[in-house]
């Protein structure tokens, strides 16, 4: 026997298992245990937080972000294995493996030349959403272009929105006396101030219409049309017969930007909007948030009084590797309406979109590398407006040569697909379309007495103007405070 043998032969035999030690480890596990924890779900992560926030869309990410800089800890959960959510922007694989296309073909180029957006949108250079980014300085991680022009559908012509005095004098939206007439309007426009009565001349914006406010200038219907919607961003005909001074402010911000940033009042992200929700992501743990991935959330639980206290979530186990249903606790539970029960959100219809690949630039849009159609619903027998916009490897979301183009509106009939039609009889010749419906939802309290803070879904425009007044809306139904949008977006250099 060798001396190894005779060391194994002399070691002590293992103790024969006992119950009582084991009911003592598995009392010890149970101190441990909190006990909020349901039976049959481990710990997510550290457990107890101050918010979770569910869905990596662009609003669920700055609200992260915004939260965690004052101190909160976050825990935020999504679904799938990307940031973005519904918002992502998708490699050209991914893309058509979403819309179930089969595989690309060769002529479109290398996949990771694209990033296209699911839900394409333009940013106001001198709106909200730019002063957020500049609030929390998200701007440090992420690079914009301005888009090369706006323009907008009149007698079925596309005509450019003017960027300067002599585009204006020799724009055909007008006629040579209702250019004095425009230029006497945007001058009142650019004079007023809501604080100072003196700039008023005699009209109370408060209780006057937008419509009376055009009409004591002398403007014509067809100006009213591509002034509200071209330029104010009015989804629809609605506001004429409202006080004038919302869309008053939303002309004020489109010329701003436009003056900061000469070309049209839009910016737009290198590489897609999915820059975005990533960048706000990375503030929210760069201050302590935790985020997890592919987390497939079960459950928004409830206490007996009806208020959210928690989530039950589906994930891959840390050590083990395994799916397994975990748990967190929160003070309160922020998310996309995706993630709550239907008793919670309520329909505000749908929207209707199409991502259309193109090799050549929109037609009469002056060759633009980038740019935004508007069609008045008027002007195509609709409520609501048709939105087009445009971008190219100059925004590094698609290979040289290739141009996408989108076109979104929100439903009116039974066919939504025909409803698409004024925008895409614009584009040209398509080499690819992808069309999606999708429904849309807000939430159906405001979330103080329940707990759950939901944001509405995204609408069918080219812009975040309105997407943005969501926002603001729940960042002051979470917080009680309103954010501080006191920034001056025209400190910043040009993009």
């Amino acid at each position: 026997m060798s001396d190894f043998e005779e060391k194994i032969g002399d070691a002590p035999a293992a103790p024969e298992p006992n119950e009582d030690t084991g009911k003592e480890q598995e009392k010890e596990e149970d101190k441990d245990r909190p006990s909020w924890l349901p039976e049959g779900c481990n710990q997510l992560a550290d457990g107890e937080y101050d918010a979770i926030v569910l869905g990596t869309g662009l609003k669920e990410c700055i609200m992260s972000g915004l939260l965690s800089t004052q101190g909160l800890k976050v825990l935020h959960l999504d679904r799938y294995n990307y940031y973005g959510a519904d918002c992502a922007s998708l490699n050209l694989s991914n893309l058509y493996s979403k819309f179930q296309a089969g595989d690309p073909p060769q002529y479109l180029g290398s996949n990771r030349d694209y990033n296209v957006d699911l839900i394409p949108k333009f940013i106001m250079a001198c709106g909200n959403l730019t002063k957020m980014l500049l609030h929390t300085k998200v701007t440090r991680y992420l690079e914009f272009k301005s888009i090369d022009a706006s323009f907008v559908v009149q007698k079925n012509k596309v005509l450019k929105v003017p960027a300067t005095p002599q585009e204006a004098l020799s724009s055909s939206l007008m006629g040579i006396f209702e250019k004095r007439r425009f230029r006497s309007f945007l001058i009142y426009i650019n004079e007023y101030n809501p604080s100072d009565p003196t700039t008023f001349k005699d009209k109370d914006l408060s209780v006057m219409t937008m419509r009376d406010l055009y009409t004591s200038f002398g403007l014509c219907d067809a100006t009213h049309e591509f002034i509200s919607h071209a330029m104010c961003l009015e989804l629809d005909n609605d506001h004429l017969t409202s006080p004038a001074l919302p869309t008053v402010l939303r002309l004020q911000t489109y010329c701003t930007s436009l003056e900061t940033y000469g070309k049209s009042p839009y910016i737009y992200p290198m590489y897609g909007l999915g820059g975005l929700p990533e960048g706000f992501s990375r503030l929210c743990a760069i201050h302590g948030g935790t985020f997890m991935l592919n987390a497939d959330v079960k459950e928004v639980m409830f206490d007996e009084d009806g208020a959210a206290w928690g989530v039950k979530v589906d994930v891959d186990d840390m050590q083990t590797g395994k799916r397994e249903l975990q748990c967190a606790k929160a003070t309160m539970v922020i998310g996309d309406p995706s993630y709550f029960p239907s008793s919670k959100i309520r329909s505000t219809g749908q929207v209707v979109r199409s991502i259309c690949f193109l090799n050549h630039p929109l037609p009469n849009t002056n060759n633009s590398e980038s740019c935004q159609i508007i069609i008045p619903g008027p002007q195509v027998g609709r409520k609501n407006d048709v939105f087009v916009c445009c971008l190219s490897s100059q925004q590094n979301v698609v290979a040289k040569g290739i141009y996408v183009a989108i076109v979104s509106t929100k439903v009116e009939t039974s066919d939504p697909a025909k409803e698409l039609v004024p925008g895409l009889r614009l584009l040209g010749q398509i080499l690819q379309r992808f069309d999606s419906v999708s429904e849309c939802y807000e939430p159906a309290g405001d979330g103080l007495s329940d707990r759950c803070f939901i944001s509405s879904s995204f609408d069918g425009t080219s812009h975040f103007e309105a997407d943005c007044d969501d926002l603001l809306s729940l960042y002051k139904r979470v917080t009680g405070e309103d954010l501080d949008m006191n920034i001056d977006t025209s400190l910043e250099p040009d993009y």
